[in-house]
């Protein structure tokens, strides 16, 4: 190889050090001033040109700058914060009380204040054992009801604040996770009442058997809406109780048609 020729020649015939050194000069003079002919030549160009015909070994303790080394330290200004924590930020508002960060009607909520105390494994299995909600379903439904404006459903503000408006839910929600509670919600009420209903038209049920259900019903729901802070008084109740009587009766005479409809 032409490289191993080289490094076997004599050193009588090797160029003379000198002579070499000479001409990498001129080459290295002669890109530092193409360099700095250029309006907008870079400083890191300049140096590592001006770095040619050098040893390619560096020693232990000689590091090479690097473009952190080299930036300028900031300037002092009054409005950065200081060493010790206590300076502000310029148009950033100074971190007020943590009661600050909850909304006034957020605050003021008060459906769910007889839970205080209760805990959301033991609030879950009494639904479980009564209804096809859960807990959570519950408490989101009726905060979508309460939260509902002329646009829609106030759902970041529920997710965000849930905590601090329901006593047995510890952690806050996406407004997707709001959303998908209402919609479990709202489907487990439509297919309980398409249950309920077959079942009173499907001539299982006797009328006394049916009275018993709609009343174990009403008994459930009104414990409900009691906790959530709802009193009803007795006019109330008497009145929803006729509603519910008078729209059983009417499936009850609908499905006898029915039914004699299909024996003719």
């Amino acid at each position: 190889m032409d490289g191993d020729e080289h490094l076997d020649r004599p050193a009588d015939d090797r160029p003379d050090r000198a002579d070499r050194d000479a001409d990498a000069d001129r080459d290295r003079d002669a890109d530092d001033r193409d360099v700095a002919a250029t309006p907008d030549g870079d400083a890191t160009e300049r140096e590592h040109d001006s770095t040619d015909g050098q040893p390619d070994a560096v020693a232990d303790d000689e590091t090479p700058p690097t473009a952190d080394d080299e930036t300028p330290p900031a300037a002092d200004d009054d409005t950065s914060p200081s060493s010790d924590g206590e300076g502000s930020m310029p148009g950033v508002p100074d971190p007020g009380p943590e009661a600050n960060d909850v909304p006034e009607d957020v605050r003021k909520y008060a459906r769910f204040t007889k839970m205080d105390g209760a805990q959301y494994d033991r609030v879950n299995e009494f639904l479980r054992d009564r209804t096809y909600i859960t807990a959570r379903e519950w408490a989101i439904a009726r905060l979508c009801s309460d939260f509902r404006t002329e646009t829609g459903v106030e759902m970041t503000k529920i997710g965000e604040n849930l905590p601090e408006l329901v006593p047995f839910m510890t952690d806050t929600y996406t407004p997707q996770a709001v959303n998908q509670a209402r919609s479990s919600f709202e489907e487990k009420v439509r297919k309980a009442g398409a249950t309920f209903l077959y079942g009173a038209m499907c001539d299982f049920f006797t009328a006394e058997e049916l009275d018993d259900v709609m009343y174990e019903s009403t008994e459930i729901a009104k414990f409900l809406l009691e906790v959530e802070g709802v009193d009803l008084s007795v006019e109330e109740e008497l009145e929803a109780e006729e509603r519910i009587s008078s729209v059983m009766r009417e499936v009850r005479e609908a499905s006898e048609e029915l039914r004699e409809q299909e024996a003719e």
